[in-house]
């Protein structure tokens, strides 16, 4: 055998799907060319599962209107042609009754293969046609406008592809070509006219389809890239409130580790004189010991003695006080929400009560009340923890905002600001709070009147009270003149 016998030898060999695979690949990209393929295989599953399976119960329906109407045209077959309606029933009704009814049935059972049971739902139907020109007197008189009815019903009604649809096309036109060879007598003109008709109406059906098809992938494919945005948006969200979980915890450590380190330091000063002062007193025991036991023991002494002792004391108990409200203060900043239950009450008469036992108090340091709150707002609250806030608030004014003997007037305003919302705004007429401060009022120890016993947790003790215990908001709002705190609560408190 001569080497060129041997190389047609092999060719011949080559399987079919190896010389045929060129050809899919160049369908392939020509369809991808066209936005009818995606190049992603999975997403070409998808997207078929979504455009043909997706709604098999409309296209069931469509499809048993179809099986109507294909075998219903036997009645226009009767008012022309009565003596072939035996005949022309039996095509029509036929192909209903065994092929397009079991059809329909099976799309609901088989839905994997819906593709290419709606592929033999159009093709077969078209096919047979056909067979009806041939026995009717007029023949194919009217047998383009029978197709153009498929035509029109197949890519309208039925969710096919172009590629399903082409195979359609190929086949009834091959069909409709061979029914026309088989007919006894037709003038040439009137096949002309037919083709030209089902040519153009399968060109239209197909551009349809397509321009539907495209459209349908653009969506689809605009969905798929909003869903994964949307996945991986969630997915950032989570790592956002997990990193930011984690910065909460990191600033509360922080903030713990600060206000430890400030308890340290204030409380150390007292201690250290309590400390101081008792050591000197404990010299001075020692001494006043040993003039008793030398036996000459004069009363200026002995009196001397006895009061550097009352005066170390007394400051030591002094230091010992400030140290144990410090403790006290620092014991509030971590607050205990289970202290309290929530409990119902209306604002208005709550905050009167409040009000009317502080009054006293804040009169003494020329700070007079100004209540204006309507009625009917009812809060499931802590009111223990409400009124401490409001008290600090109050008692802050009262020592910070106005200096030397001036008087002032607190106003308390409250308004429900939404169904599930309150806000409670304190306002003062003092001298107000410089901007370089402001950010700073709530930390821990900030305090500008240290000088006057102050040790600067009144507010911080405030504001864990509002976010942690009351679960709302409070701020610092900018005035003409004075200070304003304002503060958001939920009706109901967190559990």
């Amino acid at each position: 055998m001569s080497s060129s016998e041997r190389s047609d030898s092999r060719a011949a060999s080559l399987p079919v799907a190896t010389v045929a695979a060129p050809r899919r690949q160049w369908l392939h990209h020509l369809l991808k060319a066209a936005g009818l393929r995606f190049d992603d295989p999975a997403e070409e599953r998808r997207f078929v599962d979504s455009y043909v399976r997706s709604q098999i119960g409309w296209t069931q329906a469509a499809m048993v209107l179809g099986a109507l109407t294909y075998a219903g045209y036997t009645f226009w077959d009767w008012m022309l042609y009565p003596e072939v309606v035996p005949i022309t029933l039996a095509i029509r009704g036929g192909t209903a009754l065994l092929v397009l009814l079991p059809l329909t049935l099976l799309l609901g059972m088989a839905r994997r293969w819906a593709e290419t049971i709606l592929l033999l739902y159009c093709v077969i139907p078209g096919c047979v046609l056909p067979s009806v020109y041939l026995v009717l007197p007029s023949g194919f008189t009217y047998a383009s406008a029978g197709m153009i009815i498929v035509i029109l019903f197949v890519s309208t009604m039925l969710p096919l592809r172009i590629g399903s649809l082409l195979i359609f096309c190929v086949t009834t036109w091959l069909a409709f070509a061979f029914a026309e060879r088989l007919a006894p007598e037709m003038s040439p003109g009137l096949g002309f006219i037919n083709h030209f008709l089902i040519g153009n109406s399968y060109l239209l059906s197909l551009y349809a389809v397509g321009a539907r098809e495209h459209r349908a992938r653009r969506q689809f494919a605009t969905t798929e890239a909003l869903q994964r945005e949307t996945a991986r948006s969630e997915a950032s969200l989570r790592e956002l409130r997990a990193t930011q979980a984690h910065l909460v915890q990191a600033e509360k450590l922080a903030a713990l580790g600060q206000l430890v380190a400030g308890v340290g330091h204030e409380v150390s000063t007292p201690i250290g004189l309590a400390l101081t002062t008792s050591s000197a007193m404990q010299a001075d025991v020692r001494d006043l010991a040993r003039a008793l036991e030398g036996g000459a023991v004069r009363r200026s002494d002995l009196t001397r003695g006895i009061g550097r002792l009352d005066q170390g004391l007394g400051m030591t108990q002094q230091n010992l006080l400030r140290a144990s409200e410090m403790i006290h203060a620092f014991k509030q900043v971590a607050v205990d929400q289970a202290n309290e239950q929530r409990e119902g009450f209306e604002l208005r008469g709550w905050l009167s009560t409040s009000f009317d036992k502080l009054r006293p108090l804040l009169s003494r340091r020329g700070l007079t009340v100004e209540l204006n709150v309507p009625e009917g707002i009812t809060l499931i609250s802590r009111p223990g923890a409400l009124g401490q806030v409001l008290g600090i608030l109050a008692f802050n004014a009262a020592i910070h905002a106005y200096p030397g003997d001036a008087k002032g007037v607190l106003h308390v305003e409250a308004a429900r600001i939404a169904p599930d919302r309150v806000r409670i705004t304190l306002a003062d007429d003092g001298v107000g709070i410089p901007d370089d401060l402001a950010e700073r009022i709530f930390d821990p120890f900030f305090t500008t009147k240290r000088d006057g016993g102050s040790i600067g947790l009144g507010l911080h003790i405030a504001f864990n009270l509002v976010a942690s215990t009351l679960g709302g908001t409070i701020v610092l709002i900018g005035r003409e003149q004075g200070a304003a705190f304002q503060i958001d609560l939920p009706t109901m408190s967190p559990s």
